[in-house]
């Protein structure tokens, strides 16, 4: 192992900053404030999940390799560019990507030293919304809530702020400006006109900057009356559409190329910058991550640049140029900002589609959330001192939802002493508010289908403003659907089956809401399956069980009981009463009603009533008695929330796919020999027994890599199965696989190295990885091997033998470790979860 080399002497005129913009629409379910599975990510639980294996943690630690394709050094990525992460993305990983989250952060920590006290951490408007189609309010609020979003994460305030999609228009940079913006990024074709700082104020002295003109090595000034500025860099566009869309992350080296090759022959202090999403270093060109520090260590060991951020280069060099920007334009639609609001031309590409739905969809939701501002004003007034600088000061609740938060920012905004009715009353008119800037989220409009996941998310999002408003206004709030409804009826889909927005509206964001009955409801049918405590997180409610009995006769089973739910969010409470009767598999009913709706003698009424017909196996008189004490509004197995669905519906198959599996194991075990046979003779293998040797053989592999610790000796025995009988293995499923079991043996050794049995079998495991006949993403694995070989340094000298099988498992992890460079700043990973 060798330690970090002394960097260069720094460059006093040529500079290299490279911008990722990294960002994912938000997914959460907005009744439940969580992403619930999505199979198109498979075998990744979401999209959030997939993409921050494939993109966010790479970036964290990446890898540069020696000629033989060995690790020779992990690097932050992070900590050499500059970045800005979606907060709703940044709150995402918080959650259930700890370990990236925190490389995040170290990485503008170390940034700030590498770089004079300048982290290259940009803030971002809170929720990726169109700032021009925006009123002033919402702009506002987007800035705010960026702000102190970027603040509690990072420990410090923004030098930056990006734009989402870039989009700009004047007010926006002033609003800027205001909340103490330095400076923000923008599209060289968005710049109009600029001059030297100093010229008179003449409209004849201005220079008109077309894109191909525009001198981007420069940061410009925007100035606006009473002395207020931002400064505005304009990105290399040719270079970032490269890295984007023209392959030039196939190579390292031929990206820093190009953006030395950037620089002019002038001797004043030049910044070549490149601006693209960040997920195109890993997620939407695949290995882009590792092009990507190859090019940063390439540049940063070379005599030709030096790396810099835009807060450093902003310190260093202060304008010496004025610009004006064309108003109402972003980087991604050469309309302006049309995209977000008309058929303009720009979509996803899929032809003979339109989207002349996105208009009227745009128009119900400014009518939407315009309508319920009186409303919100009128309900408040009485409650708040002031709603508006109260939802600005909510962001401070979103980000710390504990009873202390909420407790100190109802005290600096209520009125006077507020009852629970008048705490749950705040609250839902903030949460109103929040999903009223959700839902313009700008990538509802961004695809070419109005029944796309992202266009549905921001409907959803709609539909809980609706929901909030209906509990809240009453009798006030009918008018503000049925205006929805009839506005979402003109957005047309694409696909004659989806009709329009209001039937998407009403098959998606109408069914999918949620109250407390239908989370009692949940709890209920869930609780069949599994045995919860007294007190019990679901999502955000929080269930406590007040009485719970069970009975059974034969397979069938009856519960009775009652639970108390109250919203993490809102503080809305109600107990419920419930029932439900299992007949087994996937067949089961339940019922719900409010607890003080049924009183104490009709509860028990029905109870022993109910127990009684189980015991004589009449199922059809405990329906009865249900609908006859609960009304006819039952709830099934479809009533549950789609991870407790699938993960049941996983218990009930299991014992069914195990008798599939004995069987088509048992054929191909009878028939093995004929196969190895039809093998060597390269004779055509009839279906049925190809399609039974391949789900044994892979289905074997499964068990082997999923057991804890790996059976070993399977996963050889089933891959010299593969390779006799040339069958097919499933990739992607088992790569994911081996990926988990190596992390998870890791974990272990890294938390107790001490014993040596976690170094053998992570050893072990280790070396029967590697005869897998395909590549691998074992960076987990790798990243804890790299932490743990430093802490044994730090903490203690390691024993020589231990010493020895440690650094002998690094190279079977496909780390060089005689060639290894520590960084200086490296990351510290630990254990956990990505």
């Amino acid at each position: 192992m060798q330690p970090e080399a002394t960097e260069k002497a720094f460059d006093q005129t040529r500079y290299i900053c490279i911008h990722g913009h990294f960002y994912q629409p938000p997914r959460e379910n907005p009744w439940l404030e969580t992403v619930e599975i999505q199979d198109s990510a498979a075998p990744f639980h979401d999209w959030n999940e997939r993409i921050t294996s494939e993109c966010y943690a790479p970036n964290g630690a990446s890898r540069i390799l020696n000629t033989k394709d060995e690790i020779i050094r992990i690097l932050n990525n992070y900590s050499r560019i500059s970045f800005n992460f979606g907060p709703t993305l940044l709150s995402w990983l918080e959650q259930n990507a700890p370990r990236t989250y925190r490389m995040i952060l170290d990485a503008d920590k170390a940034s700030q030293r590498r770089f004079g006290g300048h982290g290259s951490a940009m803030a971002q408007v809170y929720n990726h919304i169109i700032m021009p189609l925006a009123n002033t309010r919402d702009k506002q609020t987007q800035i705010r809530w960026g702000i102190a979003d970027f603040a509690r994460r990072f420990g410090r305030q923004p030098e930056g702020m990006w734009l989402a999609e870039t989009a700009v228009d004047s007010e926006t940079l002033g609003l800027l400006a205001d909340e103490g913006i330095r400076f923000t990024v923008l599209a060289p074709h968005q710049c109009a006109r600029v001059r030297e700082l100093g010229s008179p104020a003449l409209d004849r002295e201005w220079s008109e900057t077309p894109e191909s003109s525009v001198d981007t090595r420069q940061p410009y000034l925007v100035r606006f009356p009473g002395g207020r500025s931002i400064a505005v860099f304009f990105y290399d566009g040719p270079s970032s559409r490269a890295i984007a869309f023209e392959g030039l992350l196939d190579n390292g080296e031929r990206l820093a190329r190009r953006l030395l090759d950037g620089f002019s022959g002038s001797a004043n202090a030049q910044l070549v910058h490149v601006a693209t999403d960040g997920e195109s270093y890993g997620h939407h060109h695949k290995h882009g991550e590792m092009a990507l520090s190859y090019a940063l260590k390439w540049i940063e060991q070379g005599q030709d640049a030096t790396l810099i951020n835009y807060g450093e280069f902003l310190a260093k060099f202060p304008p010496s140029h004025e610009a004006q920007i064309v108003e109402n334009t972003s980087w991604s639609c050469v309309h302006g900002v049309e995209r977000w609001r008309s058929n303009c031309g720009c979509n996803g590409g899929h032809g003979g589609w339109n989207q002349e739905w996105r208009a009227p969809l745009r128009k119900a939701l400014d009518q939407l959330r315009d309508a319920t501002v009186p409303l919100v004003e009128a309900a408040a007034a009485p409650l708040l001192r002031d709603v508006w600088a109260a939802r600005d000061a909510y962001i401070d609740v979103i980000l710390d939802r504990k009873p202390a938060a909420v407790e100190t920012f109802l005290a600096a905004h209520r009125v006077g002493p507020l009852d629970a009715a008048g705490r749950t009353t705040i609250l839902k008119l903030m949460e109103l508010e929040r999903h009223a800037l959700l839902m313009f989220t700008s990538c509802g409009w961004f695809f070419d289908e109005i029944s796309g996941i992202e266009t549905v998310q921001i409907i959803a999002y709609a539909g809980r403003v609706l929901q909030l408003a209906s509990e809240l206004f009453g009798v006030s709030s009918a008018k503000l659907e049925a205006d929805f409804i009839e506005q979402l009826s003109t957005a047309k889909s694409n696909v004659p089956e989806e009709k329009d927005g209001a039937s998407i509206y009403a098959r998606t964001a109408k069914h999918a809401q949620v109250g407390l009955e239908q989370v009692a409801a949940h709890y209920a049918i869930s609780s069949v399956f599994s045995s919860y405590p007294q007190e019990t997180q679901l999502f955000c409610y929080l269930v406590r069980r007040q009485t719970y009995e069970a009975s059974t006769s034969g397979r069938a089973r009856l519960v009775i009981g009652d639970a108390k739910v109250v919203s993490a969010i809102t503080e809305e409470a109600e107990r419920a009463f419930f029932a439900v009767l299992h007949f087994g598999d996937q067949n089961i009913t339940a019922a719900v009603k409010r607890y003080d709706a049924i009183d104490a003698a009709a509860r028990l009424q029905f109870s022993d009533a109910a127990k009684v017909a189980l015991t004589r196996a009449d199922f059809p008189e405990v329906i009865r008695l249900f609908d006859r004490t609960f009304g006819d509004k039952s709830y099934s197995i479809h009533s549950l929330f789609r991870d407790e669905q699938r993960r049941i519906l996983d218990l009930i198959l299991n014992s069914t796919l195990a008798e599939v599996e004995t069987s088509l194991i048992a054929i191909y075990e009878d028939h093995a020999s004929l196969l190895h046979f039809l093998s060597l003779a390269n004779a055509p293998k009839p279906p049925a027994l190809a399609m039974a040797a391949s789900f044994a053989v892979n289905a074997g592999l499964r068990r082997a890599l999923s057991a804890d610790p790996m059976n070993v000796v399977e996963a050889r025995t089933y891959l010299a199965l593969a390779t006799a009988d040339q069958i097919s293995l499933d990739q992607k499923l088992l790569s994911y696989l081996a990926d988990q079991q190596m992390k998870r043996a890791m974990d272990r050794l890294s938390s107790h190295p001490e014993i040596p049995e976690n170094l053998e079998t992570a050893s072990q495991a280790a070396q029967a990885l590697r005869e897998l006949p395909f590549e691998l993403n074992l960076w987990q694995a790798q990243n804890i091997w790299n932490t743990t070989l430093k802490l044994a340094h730090e903490e203690h000298a390691p024993a020589p033998a231990w010493m020895e099988q440690f650094l002998d498992l690094g190279r079977h992890l496909g780390i060089c470790v005689e060639e290894l460079v520590v960084e200086e700043e490296e990351v510290a990973f630990g254990a956990g979860r990505a």
